[in-house]
C-alpha cells in the first residue's frame, strides 16, 4: 500500500531539509578553531569555551522544545527555527570580538536544538507506523551526507574564494533551500496534539523522558570523545599527526561508514536487534580509536575515520529507537529531545574538557580518556541500561 511506503514525498522532502541544515552545520564547524585562532588569536581552552555554548544552549532548549512540540502544532514551531536558523548564518561576517562571536555561536545552538527535535519528531510522523525503525536508521543518512559533504566544500569553498565570509554565506543558501524543502512538506493530520495532550499536568516528565534515564548515560559517555573528535581534528591533524586539509577527507571516510552501517543494519533494526546493534558498535569504537591514537600514519588515520564512523552508525539509530520504544505515542518529542540532549551533554563536556586538557597535555591524552569512557559505557549499557529496556519497552 501507499501509505507503507518508506521513501514516501513527505519523508524525502523531511531528508533533504535535514541534509541542508547539516551540510550548512558542517560547512562551518570544521574551519572554527582556525578561525578563532587566525581572527582573536584565541587558546585552545578559549576555544573549546565558546564552541561549547553552541552545545550548552542546544542542550538547555532540547527539553522545553520536546514539551512545546508535543503540546503545540509542530509545523509553524518547525518552520520558524528553521528560517531563523538559516538567517543566523548571515551574523557570521558582522565584524566584531571574540565576545560578539560566542554570543552569536550561542544563540545558533539555542535554534539548532529546537530545529533539530522539530525536524527528527517530524520525520517519525510522516513515517508509516510498520516502517519507523528502519526509517530512523535511514534519517540519520542526511545527517551524514550533511557531515561528509559539508566539510569537503568547506575547504573546497575557503581555497577558492581564501575568505571565511564565503563559507558563511554558502552556509546560508543551503540552509535556505533546505527551508523550502521543509515548507513543502504536508503533515498527517494526526499528528496535531489534542486537547488532552495540551493541557495535561506540567511535570519533569513532560520535559524530560524519566524512562530514558539509563540509556541517557550511555550515550553521553559515547558522545564525549566525538565531542572532540569533531571539532579538534583538523588542529590535532595538523600538530599530531602531521596531515594539512584532513578534515575534509577524514569526515568524507567518516561518513561513508555511517552511511554503510545505516544501510547494512536495516534488517536487524526491522528485527529489533538494538542491543546487539549497540554492543557490537562500542567494540568497533575500541578498535577505532585505537587506529585513531596510536597509529600516526596516514593511512591508519583515514582507516579510523571508516571505523569509526561505522561504528558511530551502529549505535545511534538503535539508541534512539529505544528512546522512542520507552515512550508512549504522544511523548514522541520528549523522547526526540532527550535522545539529542543526552548527546549533547556529552559532546559539549567533551569540547569543554579536551581544551582544556589539550592545553596542560596534548589532544592525544583528551582522546584516550574518551576511550576510557567508552569502556564504561559497555559495562554500564550491559548491565544497566539494556536489562531496564527489556524489561520497560512499550513496543
Amino acid at each position: 500500500m501507499e501509505k507503507e511506503r518508506l521513501f514516501n514525498r513527505n519523508f524525502l522532502l523531511v531528508l533533504a531539509g535535514n541534509f541542508l541544515l547539516f551540510f550548512a552545520f558542517f560547512t562551518i564547524l570544521p574551519v572554527l578553531p582556525l578561525y578563532m585562532q587566525q581572527e582573536y588569536n584565541a587558546t585552545h581552552t578559549q576555544i573549546g569555551v565558546v564552541l561549547s555554548l553552541y552545545t550548552i544552549t542546544a542542550l538547555i532548549i532540547r527539553p522545553f522544545a520536546g514539551f512545546m512540540l508535543d503540546s503545540l502544532p509542530r509545523r509553524p514551531m518547525q518552520l520558524i527555527f528553521y528560517g531563523a536558523f538559516a538567517l543566523l548564518f548571515c551574523t557570521y561576517i558582522i565584524p566584531g570580538n571574540i565576545i560578539t562571536f560566542a554570543v552569536i555561536r550561542a544563540l545558533h545552538g539555542l535554534i539548532f536544538g529546537f530545529i533539530t527535535v522539530a525536524n527528527s519528531t517530524v520525520a517519525i510522523d510522516v513515517l508509516h507506523t510498520s516502517r519507523r525503525n528502519e526509517g530512523i536508521g535511514y534519517y540519520g543518512i542526511s545527517n551524514n551526507l550533511g557531515m561528509a559533504l559539508g566539510p569537503t566544500i568547506s575547504f573546497a569553498t575557503y581555497n577558492l574564494f581564501g575568505s571565511y565570509e564565503a563559507l558563511f554565506l554558502s552556509a546560508f543558501v543551503a540552509c535556505t533551500l533546505g527551508f523550502i524543502m521543509i515548507l513543502m512538506v504536508q503533515m498527517p493530520k494526526k499528528t496535531i496534539p489534542s486537547k488532552a495532550i495540551s493541557t495535561s499536568p506540567i511535570s519533569l516528565d513532560r520535559f524530560f523522558l524519566i524512562k530514558g534515564t539509563h540509556e541517557s548515560i550511555t550515550f553521553m559517555l559515547l558522545s564525549f570523545s566525538y565531542g572532540i573528535l569533531s571539532t579538534y581534528l583538523a588542529v590535532y591533524a595538523r600538530d599530531e599527526v602531521g596531515i594539512e586539509n584532513s578534515t575534509g577527507p577524514f569526515f568524507l571516510l567518516m561518513a561513508l561508514g555511517l552511511i554503510s552501517a545505516r544501510i547494512s543494519n536495516g534488517p536487524h533494526l526491522r528485527k529489533g536487534r538494538v542491543i546487539e546493534l549497540i554492543t557490537t558498535g562500542m567494540l568497533g569504537l575500541f578498535i577505532g580509536y585505537a587506529m585513531f591514537i596510536f597509529l600516526t600514519a596516514p593511512i591508519a588515520f583515514y582507516a579510523s575515520a571508516f571505523v569509526l564512523g561505522f561504528s558511530y552508525g551502529m549505535i545511534c539509530p538503535p539508541v534512539q529507537t529505544m528512546f522512542v520504544n520507552l515512550a508512549p505515542h504522544e511523548r514522541r518529542s520528549t523522547a526526540n529531545s532527550t535522545y539529542l540532549t543526552s548527546w549533547d551533554v556529552g559532546v559539549g563536556i567533551g569540547v569543554v574538557v579536551g581544551g582544556a586538557i589539550a592545553d596542560l597535555h596534548s589532544y592525544r591524552v583528551a582522546y584516550m580518556l574518551g576511550v576510557v569512557l567508552v569502556a564504561i559505557a559497555l559495562v554500564q549499557f550491559r548491565k544497566v541500561a539494556a536489562p531496564y529496556f527489556i524489561k520497560n519497552r512499550l513496543r
